[in-house]
């Protein structure tokens, strides 16, 4: 007789949490390259658990790795983008573990070599609202609301918001967004600059989809030099940046994607970009 071995408690929370993972978040690919990844918690309005964390940081590492996966847009189920981390569901970590784990997805997110697209819909509060940050593209529907709540929660602000907020409004406007945690319509958000467009609601993720495959039809290489210079210049002297640009554009002379581009040109025709 053959015994079969009952797995360990910490081998069953394990496999819980990779199963919580995978249906907290949603991958499809359309073949054209364009990937969307839905947030996929809507009767939490997609509020983020531990394990989500983990997953948001995996998917994104995988998607870096596959040549075919030329752009993603990042969405939420259920009418709300991202309500932030999930505040019950903490997992039994450490308040270290869980930063970690935090960390590591906005890192997976903001440094994806590739373009990203958030699309807001409802709610983008606390993480959710730095998770739209870390996008390179932000478009939102007409009726979105957004937050910086974690003063309102007894936190501080994460997910790399104090980054990502003095780089892209004024000082004073970062600490009033951080401080009040009060709620912003999108109209508001994008005229401090946050966002790239507002529309109609139901219209974001159409928008979204014509920009992803027009960035699809982009040389990939120039596109992922182009994001990692303009993502280093914010913490770069003009010297450096200069530097930098040398070096990415001697690169890019050696591909074979700027080479048809140049014969496109030439020829007067439409390129074919195969990502060497």
């Amino acid at each position: 007789m053959t015994l079969t071995p009952h797995p360990s408690p910490e081998q069953s929370e394990q496999s819980e949490q990779a199963e919580q993972a995978e249906q907290e978040l949603q991958v499809s690919r359309d073949g054209s390259g364009v990937v969307t990844v839905t947030l996929n918690r809507p009767r939490t309005k997609n509020a983020v658990t531990g394990a989500g964390w983990v997953a948001i940081a995996d998917v994104f590492d995988d998607i870096a790795g596959r040549a075919d996966d030329r752009v993603v847009i990042l969405t939420g189920a259920g009418g709300n983008f991202c309500s932030g981390a999930d505040l019950s569901a903490r997992g039994g970590v450490s308040p270290r573990e869980g930063m970690r784990r935090v960390n590591r997805a906005s890192a997976a997110v903001r440094d994806l070599p590739k373009p990203t697209i958030a699309v807001v819909s409802g709610v983008a509060v606390g993480a959710g609202f730095n998770l739209a940050l870390a996008c390179d593209l932000a478009i939102a529907e007409r009726s979105a609301r957004f937050s910086q709540i974690f003063s309102l929660r007894g936190l501080s602000v994460d997910f790399g918001g104090t980054w990502q907020l003095p780089h892209n409004v004024s000082l004073q406007r970062a600490k009033e967004l951080a401080f009040f945690g009060r709620m912003y319509g999108a109209d508001e958000i994008a005229a401090f600059g946050l966002l790239n467009r507002v529309v109609d609601d139901g219209d974001a993720l159409p928008v979204a989809e014509e920009w992803a495959l027009e960035l699809t039809r982009i040389a990939p290489t120039a596109l992922s030099q182009t994001k990692e210079l303009l993502n280093a210049a914010a913490a770069s002297t003009f010297d450096e940046a200069l530097s930098r640009e040398a070096i990415a554009q001697n690169f890019n002379g050696t591909t074979a994607d700027t080479r048809e581009a140049i014969d496109a040109f030439l020829q007067k025709r439409e390129p074919r970009f195969g990502g060497n």
